[in-house]
């Protein structure tokens, strides 16, 4: 995916590159909860997929880093978490199994699945924290298998709650924030991480921004990058009624943030993709159109300072 000259300044104006010192954000996956391929898809683009590994994608995941003490901890417990961990420890040139924690944001099969991979089974994790909203530690703790996750000890909560920051050390801190989402099993939260003078948002999974209590825009003038929701591009992507699934198309989100100043619009970042999604086919006319309205696309691997 190619950035114009004009873009990439103003990126790199924004960011900077990514400082060892920093605090810093690394893209772990960037697919809608099944992944690319999704199983039992038999689209084009699935079949090339199946095919040929460049085209696959993990879960939408987020790293975040801290060189300086080297803390990490994971946004989403995906079903792709081993292989995450693993391109976590490449990314900090870390072989340990380190891991300071885990951040959940809901209960839907992509965000929170991968926490089998803690117990007896495989890791066998010893009181990993797990930073979780009341009902999804009711969720958690009442259904099994999850339930002896935390009965035998692999996993240990902390409790977050709705707009209540989270002091991880002296340089960083992380607030939890309710946002509008299919709520079976739990509520959803999208996440504040705040160095000491940036902060980024991550909102992998929320209804239409117009049934969001705090309007996007306001949102994007608070941070210095945004990672969100960006499942679908655009109507009609799949058969069933998109009333069942009512994410924010990425067309609406770039007509909703067009009348933003260019320095603004480059904060945004969209990541969890529905196979479907023509920006994680790498759609050369969708692509460019997204790039040159000033918006970004999440990249596995990619890394953003704080």
């Amino acid at each position: 995916m190619r950035m114009s000259a004009a873009f990439l300044l103003v990126f790199l104006c924004l960011f900077g590159s990514a400082d060892a010192a920093r605090p810093y954000i690394a893209v772990l996956g960037i697919a809608q909860d099944a992944g690319i391929p999704q199983m039992g898809c038999e689209t084009p683009f699935c079949k090339r997929a199946s095919e040929n590994s460049s085209l696959r994608q993990m879960v939408a995941s987020l790293a975040l880093v801290d060189p300086d003490s080297g803390e990490r901890w994971i946004f989403d417990a995906t079903p792709d978490l081993p292989e995450q961990f693993d391109l976590l420890k490449t990314i900090t040139n870390d072989r340990t199994n380190r891991l300071d924690g885990i951040f959940l944001t809901h209960a839907h099969i992509g965000h929170y699945t991968g926490l089998m991979y803690l117990g007896r089974e495989s890791m066998n994790a010893k009181e990993m924290p797990v930073f979780a909203m009341p009902k999804m530690r009711e969720f958690l703790s009442s259904n099994g298998p999850w339930s002896q996750l935390v009965s035998i000890k692999n996993i240990s909560f902390v409790a977050i709650d709705d707009g209540k920051s989270v002091q991880l050390n002296d340089r960083i801190s992380v607030t939890p924030f309710l946002v509008p989402h299919r709520d079976e099993f739990s509520e959803t939260v999208g996440y504040r991480i705040k160095s000491k003078d940036r902060t980024a948002v991550f909102i992998p999974d929320i209804d239409k921004w117009e049934k969001f209590s705090t309007p996007l825009e306001s949102l994007v003038r608070e941070a210095e990058v945004l990672f969100i929701d960006g499942t679908f591009y655009a109507d009609g992507e799949i058969s069933r009624p998109i009333s069942e699934v009512p994410h924010p198309f990425v067309s609406e989100t770039v007509d909703r943030l067009k009348s933003l100043p260019a320095a603004q619009r480059a904060k945004v970042i969209f990541i969890h993709f529905n196979h479907s999604n023509p920006l994680v086919q790498s759609e050369p006319n969708a692509v460019s159109a997204v790039e040159r309205r000033g918006f970004r696309v999440a990249r596995t691997g990619m890394k953003i300072e704080l």
